[in-house]
């Protein structure tokens, strides 16, 4: 067991009932373990969690079954599912419980939704299989209205995950972690949850912000058209109430509107009602474009039709007892709340998905967000990325039409998942090569399937000629430093930094017999004051760069991550090993530096 994870020795595992101790320091109860509302923005009143103790199996080619009690939503391998265990290459893992419908859903459909399962699989209800999905990163549901009974049900959940061995985005998990690569993850690691749903109730709301016309478009989807009321509040006064028919696009006028940005993040509350549903969600007014070239002959992003420098972290969202599941609702926000405070204004989300409510907390707190695509149908061996920042006649390694159909559907996917939340304002198809293919027919699809947002196609380099989307996007450790820029896109440092500090007990190993292990940085510092120094000095480096084309950078990372020692926290959140006022003002030099 990792040093770090002692505490949490899955050999001495909690039983159902009691409080378990997160690295984070909050007590978990695993009867109310993530029982916040799922999906802010299409929220029912009536809803049934069914994240807790559940039974599984593992099960190998040979038929040989290791069995036991699991903590839903935590992933298999995670301390906090009580499990810790990796599935070998060939092993599935099937999920069992029991549940019950509530007597008052009566007349209403049943849906099962699960936030993420990785990466493969298939659900059943007393026996009868009731759906699927493939993907490791969003959200599914699932009608089981027909499989129901009175009384007591059975769910089962059957999951494959072959790692690296498949087409499916993984982004940084590997079998075997060592350096930028961690532990692996199969399983549910989101919260599962089901709903009453009306026969013609709403399946999903899109919601498009147009600042230029102070208007919200809005377009209901239910499966047959139906008379609705929608109504558009500033907190709890009603501002106006639209009368329309759902599967329609309908504007939303706002009278002297309150635009969301780091600096003032309002959201409109929203609420739609039709003859048989009723459903709560939230808006905003938020513009994110290109600018025309300045003074210096470069574009820059805008913000709300305002020149914006974002100045981001690298956010991986990794934990070190719940991997990619955060322990709590309250520690996610821990790490929001601290970015904020460090003077970013921006997060770049790393090769991961985040659960719905992370973004919930953005559009809350004002972040705005660069979403990647994780990775997928890598070859670590012979690697992606050329390491050159030029432009290329063409890919370097492409993928089979098999891969690039998976990667299509679940990008499309990404996207339509999140869609609605205002705080993400840049999508990343590709990074560092890392599976990356088709770069033109991808850049331009992204760019034309949601023309509301900037799309930064290749971040770290392998630019092919004729590709689309806004950002040219080049990546340098451990400083700053002007290598590329092209005056017919924005140019930003996608990632610098790498500031490596070891903190001897807050490490994922400890170094042993006073020998140094694998933990890394790309530059390493002995203590906070030197830590906080360099990273001012890298500030001041990438601010000399503004007039060179520079118009956003992102630095490595939020936190350590298995063995990367770089963050600015430690990996427990318990140490922040930068003096945060002067972090907050080398920041903020930056993200005002088009005020000026």
């Amino acid at each position: 067991m990792l040093s770090l994870l002692s505490l949490l020795s899955c050999n001495g595992w909690t039983p159902a009932g009691e409080h378990i101790m997160t690295l984070w320091g909050e007590n978990l109860d695993p009867s109310a373990v993530w029982s916040e509302y799922p999906r802010p923005q299409l929220e029912r009143s009536e809803w049934k969690n069914l994240n807790g103790m559940w039974d599984y199996e593992i099960i190998s080619s040979k038929d040989s079954v290791r069995k036991g009690k699991i903590l839903v939503p935590f992933c298999l391998e995670s301390a906090l599912s009580g499990v810790g265990e990796r599935l070998a290459p060939g092993e599935k893992l099937h999920y069992s419980r029991s549940f019950s419908v509530p007597r008052s859903w009566k007349g209403n459909n049943v849906v099962l939704n699960f936030g993420a399962v990785d990466c493969v699989c298939k659900v059943s209800v007393n026996g009868i299989e009731v759906g699927g999905h493939e993907g490791g990163f969003t959200p599914f549901s699932i009608d089981i209205t027909s499989a129901i009974k009175a009384g007591k049900n059975t769910l089962e959940v059957f999951v494959e995950d072959e790692v690296r061995d498949s087409f499916w985005g993984v982004g940084k998990q590997v079998r075997d972690p060592k350096s930028i690569w961690y532990t692996s993850v199969s399983g549910i690691w989101q919260t599962v949850w089901m709903e009453p749903v009306p026969q013609n109730g709403i399946t999903s709301l899109k919601i498009t912000p147009c600042v230029d016309e102070s208007c919200i478009y809005l377009k209901v989807n239910t499966p047959q058209t139906c008379p609705m009321v929608v109504e558009v509040c500033d907190g709890d006064k009603l501002l106006s109430s639209v009368e329309a028919n759902t599967n329609d696009d309908v504007a939303l006028r706002i009278e002297s509107p309150k635009l969301w940005s780091p600096e003032s993040p309002f959201l409109y509350n929203i609420r739609v009602i039709t003859a048989t549903d009723d459903v709560s969600s939230y808006a905003a007014l938020r513009k994110i474009s290109v600018t025309e070239p300045d003074e210096y002959g470069y574009k820059r992003l805008a913000l709300n039709n305002k020149k914006v420098f974002l100045m981001a972290p690298l956010d991986q969202g990794w934990w070190p007892d719940g991997l990619l599941t955060p322990p709590s609702e309250e520690a996610m926000v821990f790490d929001l709340v601290e970015t904020k405070a460090l003077g970013f204004n921006s997060i770049r989300k790393h090769i991961k998905v985040e659960p719905d409510r992370w973004y919930y907390a953005c559009d809350r707190l004002g972040i705005v967000v660069w979403q990647d695509m994780p990775a997928g149908d890598m070859d670590l061996r012979k690697g992606y990325w050329t390491g050159r920042y030029e432009w290329i006649d063409e890919d370097a390694r492409p993928r089979c039409e098999e891969s690039m159909a998976c990667y299509r559907k679940e990008w499309k996917e990404i996207i339509d998942a999140l869609y609605n939340h205002p705080c993400i304002c840049i999508w990343v198809p590709f990074n560092e090569g890392w599976g990356q293919s088709n770069t033109v027919e991808i850049s331009h699809w992204t760019a034309d399937y949601d023309p509301s947002r900037i799309v930064n196609p290749c971040s770290g380099g392998n630019f092919v000629k004729g590709m689309g989307g806004h950002i040219l996007d080049m990546h340098h450790y451990p400083e700053p430093k002007v290598i590329l820029t092209d005056k017919n896109f924005v140019n930003v440092l996608g990632e610098y930094g790498g500031i490596g500090m070891s903190v001897p007990g807050h490490k994922w190993q400890e170094d042993k017999d006073g020998n140094k292990n694998e933990s890394w940085g790309y530059t390493s510092t002995e203590d906070i004051a030197q830590n906080t120094k360099l990273y001012v000095e890298y500030a001041q480096m990438l601010l000399n760069m503004v007039p060179q084309g520079y118009s956003s950078g992102v630095y490595t990372q939020t936190t350590d991550v298995e063995l990367e020692i770089n963050g600015l926290y430690t990996y427990d959140r318990k140490v922040l090993k930068m003096d945060k006022e002067a972090v907050r003002k080398a920041n903020e030099a930056l993200t005002t530096v088009f005020d000026k």
